[in-house]
This record gives structure tokens, C-alpha cells and sequence, in this order.
């Protein structure tokens, strides 16, 4: 029987993390002026919740895939003690 390894660093989980506030702060740059076009700052805000909607969203199916993954392990661990 193998002795499960430490968790460690999610890099996945973390570069998502670091994309999000990449997004804040690119939005903080491109936040509208005085004086701009009033369709850019709902413009803005789309865009930047977008595109954190879809970091989470992948962030999440890869979540999925590891505990499937895990599952299948689990659940092959479990035939070949039998």
C-alpha cells in the first residue's frame, strides 16, 4: 500500500488567483474618466466580471477532474486489494 503525499500548492488554483487581480488591476488603470463615453464604464465592468466568471468556471472543472481523478484511483485502489 502506498502512503498518501502531502497536498502542496494548488499552481492552478493560484494562477487563477493572480489572474483576478490582474484584472482589478488593469480595470483600475482603464477605469473611465471624467468626461469619457458613460458606455464605458459598464463596458469595463462587463468585461472584468467576464472574464473572472470565467477563471472561476475553469477553476472548477478542474477541481472536478481531480476528485474524479482521485475517485477512480480510490476506486481502483480498491479492486486491486481485493
Amino acid at each position: 500500500m502506498t502512503t498518501p503525499v502531502g497536498r502542496g500548492i494548488d499552481w492552478k488554483g493560484l494562477g487563477y488567483l493572480i489572474s483576478i487581480a490582474s484584472v482589478f488591476l488593469l480595470g483600475a488603470i482603464a477605469w473611465p474618466k471624467p468626461g469619457e463615453p458613460g458606455w464605458h464604464l459598464p463596458v469595463l465592468i462587463g468585461g472584468m466580471a467576464t472574464s473572472i466568471l470565467g477563471m472561476a468556471s475553469r477553476y472548477k472543472a478542474h477541481l472536478d477532474e481531480v476528485r474524479k481523478l482521485k475517485r477512480t484511483e480510490k476506486e481502483a485502489q480498491s479492486k486491486a486489494d481485493h
